[in-house]
């Protein structure tokens, strides 16, 4: 009998390590993270997910569920059609870089399955079309990046309406060479807008009037590396530039491209008063009214040219004409004469009645 308690002690030692052993086996195995893309690789985790120069004609479809920034560079994306990332919804992703990849058309729900993303990068596509809905789905799209993308066509309004209802806080449009302040691209609460590398020469009263507006009164400018041209047109913007500095964050770098005699001058060191208008100092204005002038003379030579053959082709009818004249001229003095001659005759004075 005490045998049998003594076994029966030993084989209860041994109960609590065999459960151990058998609780892997009951408990299922957890779900392995998805693989990275072929054509793709991940940095670190796949959170990070970076497909560069790998050709794709469409994204990638099997992406990790949980990836939160998603770069894809130097491919042949060429057109974002519906859903273009809806395969397998992303409602992680909060960065999207779509550089360098040939996209010229964004169609109605593009960007659909991306509730989260908070920051779009299409900078350097030549884009041509951009649907009125190419940017439905994202509500909470902060960040738009489209510099070196507007190059191709001209988008403001197609983009207008694609960002209308849009809650933007930054927008990039440097390299675009644009020529004016873009005010249908500047939604209400934007906070900075970069315009480096375009071609303003100056801000015009009326954009800078935009600018004070109260829903834009916190945006905050970048105009570095623009051909700023320092003459009296430039005058209201230096005035803004001064009372408003601090919303232009490059400020202290702006620099005048024209004329030779300011070049390289800091904005912030220029006097109104030594502004002059360029027409002074021979700048555009100047050229092109010299040019009117050349135009104009050359207008009356070719009149004059053509009122020479006109005579030169009539010289007949003319030299009848003038001869006709003359003819009719001398009757008229011989009969003048005529009649003065039997006025002074004494011979044919009325006698008087008696």
């Amino acid at each position: 009998m005490a045998r049998r308690q003594a076994r029966a002690a030993g084989g209860g030692r041994w109960l609590p390590w065999l459960g151990l052993a058998l609780l892997p086996l009951a408990v299922p195995p957890a779900a392995a993270p998805a693989a990275c893309p072929s054509a793709c690789y991940c940095v670190a985790t796949p959170e990070l997910v970076q497909c560069r120069y790998e050709r794709l004609e469409e994204p990638p479809r099997e992406l990790p569920a949980a990836v939160h920034n998603l770069s894809i560079a130097g491919s042949n994306l060429s057109v974002l059609s519906r859903a273009a990332f809806a395969a397998r919804p992303l409602r992680d992703l909060r960065l999207l870089r779509l550089r360098h990849d040939n996209i010229h058309t964004i169609e109605d729900m593009a960007l659909q399955g991306l509730p989260a993303l908070r920051t779009l990068d299409l900078s350097h596509n030549p884009l041509v079309s951009v649907a009125a809905g190419a940017f439905a789905g994202v509500p909470l799209l902060r960040t738009l990046q489209l510099n070196q993308a507007l190059l191709a066509a001209p988008l403001e309004e197609q983009l207008a309406l694609a960002m209308r209802n849009l809650s933007l806080r930054r927008l990039e449009l440097a390299g675009n060479a644009l020529q004016a302040l873009p005010a249908a691209l500047l939604p209400p609460g934007l906070e900075e807008l970069d315009l480096r590398n375009n071609s303003l020469q100056r801000l015009a009263a009326a954009e800078l009037r935009s600018l004070d507006a109260p829903e834009l009164r916190g945006l905050r400018l970048s105009l570095g590396a623009n051909p700023l041209s320092c003459d009296c047109g430039l005058r209201p913007f230096l005035a803004w530039l001064r009372a408003a500095a601090a919303r232009v964050l490059d400020a202290r770098s702006l620099r005048c491209a024209g004329p030779p005699g300011l070049r390289g001058t800091a904005l912030l060191r220029l006097r109104p008063e030594a502004l002059a208008c360029a027409h002074s100092d021979g700048g555009e204005p100047g050229r092109l009214e010299t040019a009117s002038y050349v135009f104009f003379g050359i207008v009356l030579a070719l009149i004059g040219i053509v009122f020479l053959m006109v005579l030169y082709l009539n010289r007949r009818g003319i030299k009848r004409w003038l001869h006709n004249l003359r003819e009719a001229c001398r009757d008229q003095m011989e009969g003048y004469h005529y009649r003065y001659e039997q006025d002074a005759d004494p011979r044919c004075a009325g006698t008087p009645g008696l």
